[in-house]
């Protein structure tokens, strides 16, 4: 018998002996499962592999691959509505995210791997989950497992001397410490003040 056939049988016995040990526990057995093993067909297998599922405790969401995950519970916030990045971020809470980080380029290899796992460390003790893959000499890949969280340490990154910038969903945040993110701070700060009318009100 070759070797293929015979592990398939002896697995078939273990299988059968436990499902008759927990499924006919002082009741008759059903006529297909009397049979010898050597004349089970297809249907037979169907049958056995059927009864060997049927008392599996079910997995908990969590533990289902995330295709199979039911989708989250959003509370929907009504204020959000003029705040895409909200909505965007609550539509990842659960599901998995990458974030491409990018280092200054006058940082080495190693130095850009030190601090990036400083970052790492850092975010964990806010309890911030993320995984670190380095993919060239100035950039990492941070995964987060809930995607919802990767706001949270956009907002921790940039502000971090070392970091160019980060990008969540194509979209790019650059540092604080960077021309352009000193730039974008001026605009930001530019359009929220006051508007000419409340000036004049004012006045």
């Amino acid at each position: 018998m070759a070797p293929q056939i015979l592990l398939r049988t002896v697995f078939l016995v273990c299988i059968i002996s436990v499902i008759q040990c927990r499924k006919h526990d002082g009741k008759d057995k059903p006529k297909w499962a009397k049979k010898d093993i050597g004349d089970y067909n297809e249907v037979d297998m169907e049958r056995l592999l059927d009864q060997w599922e049927e008392d599996e405790e079910p997995l908990e969401p969590d533990e289902l691959p995330e295709h199979l995950r039911p989708p989250p519970k959003i509370q929907f916030d009504p204020s959000a509505m003029n705040d895409p990045e909200q909505l965007l971020q609550m539509s990842k809470k659960g599901k998995t995210l990458m974030m491409f980080v990018k280092a200054k380029d006058k940082y080495t290899r190693d130095q850009v791997e030190a601090f990036t796992k400083l970052w790492q460390s850092a975010l964990h003790n806010n309890h911030v989950q993320a995984e670190r893959y380095m993919v060239d000499d100035h950039r990492a890949i941070f995964m987060f497992s809930d995607g919802s969280q990767a706001w949270e340490a956009k907002d921790f990154l940039v502000e971090q001397e070392e970091l160019q910038d980060c990008a969540i969903d194509n979209r790019v945040y650059h540092g604080h410490h960077t021309p352009e993110g000193k730039q974008e701070a001026r605009k930001k700060k530019t359009s929220s003040g006051p508007s000419k009318k409340k000036k004049k009100e004012e006045l």
